[in-house]
């Protein structure tokens, strides 16, 4: 109800011409460690996620449903997926009409180093961002699952005459010890900014509860331009905007924050919906989610689309009904060119160009595109990789200690597959 009393109170034509004159700049580039072998071959945004899309359609459409057509996506580690989704399935924008989603990779344009942090990622295109000449820079991480419109975000920061403002999220407080914390006055600005700090400060009023970064920013452009500049001359910064940038700001300069409440979109929920998937229990998680009844993140809202890069595939199909070989899913998503041969599949996700043979069970399972999954196999709260081929008779997630001796199992027992730990070669890309 935030959302939509914000959003009668700011003129639409406003929020147009401020998401006009933005440059959405992406932070692509992380391998995401905490995910293990599923980001041996890909960056981090380029996981596939919720049985079609990738981590970084979410970001990416929330720019274009925003008005925020003018998009980089910064790259660096295993980016050659992530480049083939974007040039896939992000080419429909018009030029003519200055509108894009541009890849810019680690070209060493300004020194001869990789990116060294995230504010470092943002200076080395300096010379690409002031070409472009925006009024305002939006950097998102590229690596989260939400709906935001960053049009309420931008007029937030153009009525606090702010210089910075910073996206903030409440998050339990024994988690907030992975975040940027953040203290604010009564008027939202930024009085103090802790980068992951071992005794997180609370919300007034409730101890369980922190208020945390959610790596989202605007910037004024020529301000941020000052900054990086006067950042990358200090030999002692590890050029990082939470580290460095952050707490240097705070107490010169005009720093606030938005509740991430005032500009979450679609969820229906008493909380905002916003999924850090940066492990393999959290990514398995918020997949299982989808497969609710009511889902907490709704994927059919046609006000917000979640976009894509569309396959041409045949629908999903489902073969045999006898007593002992019966396929079909229930409480599941399947995504098209999948086959569910004599099997039952219960609250799982299966990505596009699955196969399943018979007489075996998939339960609380997510598998990822052109998986095999072979007769009498069994598999239970299971992530397959792309590509992986089941043999026949194999049972994954019965036996946790057995499970332990060839693939990866999480603190909370999911067991993560890939081709590798199959002794198993792949010929494309993740």
């Amino acid at each position: 109800m935030q959302q939509e009393n914000k959003q009668d109170v700011t003129p639409s034509r406003f929020v147009s011409a401020l998401t006009k004159n933005t440059l959405a700049l992406i932070l692509a580039g992380g391998r995401g460690s905490r995910l293990h072998s599923l980001t041996d071959w890909r960056a981090k945004p380029a996981v596939p996620f919720g049985g079609k899309f990738r981590i970084i359609d979410f970001p990416l459409s929330n720019c274009m449903n925003s008005g925020v057509r003018r998009v980089g996506v910064v790259t660096q580690y295993k980016a050659h997926s992530l480049i083939q989704h974007i040039q896939r399935g992000w080419s429909f924008l018009r030029g003519e009409f200055n509108e894009f989603v541009e890849l810019l990779p680690a070209q060493q344009r300004i020194e001869e180093e990789w990116y060294k942090g995230t504010a470092d990622a943002v200076f080395q295109n300096l010379d690409i961002l002031r070409g472009l000449n925006p009024e305002y820079v939006l950097i998102l991480a590229g690596d989260h699952i939400y709906k935001m419109d960053y049009g309420q975000m931008l007029a937030d920061h153009v009525r606090n005459k702010a210089d910075m403002t910073v996206a903030c999220i409440n998050v339990p407080v024994a988690e907030a010890k992975a975040f940027g914390v953040v203290g604010a006055d009564a008027e939202g600005r930024i009085v103090q900014f802790r980068e992951k700090p071992e005794n997180p400060d609370t919300i007034p009023g409730d101890p369980t509860q922190s208020f945390a970064s959610m790596g989202i920013y605007v910037f004024n452009a020529s301000f941020l331009y000052e900054q990086l500049i006067r950042d990358a001359d200090d030999p002692n910064s590890n050029h990082d905007f939470g580290q460095n940038l952050i707490p240097y700001l705070i107490s010169r300069y005009r720093v606030y924050a938005h509740k991430f409440a005032d500009s979450c979109v679609g969820t229906g929920m008493s909380e905002p919906y916003w999924r850090d998937v940066g492990t393999i229990d959290a990514y398995w998680e918020a997949n299982m989610e989808l497969t609710k009844v009511v889902p907490d993140l709704n994927m059919y809202d046609k006000e917000w689309p979640i976009w894509t890069h569309q396959e041409q595939l045949p629908p999903a199909k489902f073969v045999f009904d006898q007593d002992d070989r019966r396929g079909y899913a229930v409480d599941s998503l399947v995504s098209g060119g999948c086959i569910i041969s004599g099997t039952p599949v219960k609250r799982s996700l299966l990505f596009s160009d699955v196969r399943v043979h018979s007489y075996g069970l998939i339960e609380d399972s997510v598998i990822l595109p052109k998986c095999v999954v072979g007769r009498y196999v069994t598999l239970k709260r299971v992530v397959l990789d792309k590509g992986c081929n089941i043999p026949d008779g194999m049972q994954i997630g019965v036996d946790p200690e057995e499970d332990r001796k060839r693939f990866y199992v999480s603190e909370k027992g999911i067991t993560l597959v890939t081709p590798e730990m199959l002794g198993q070669n792949l010929h494309y890309s993740r």
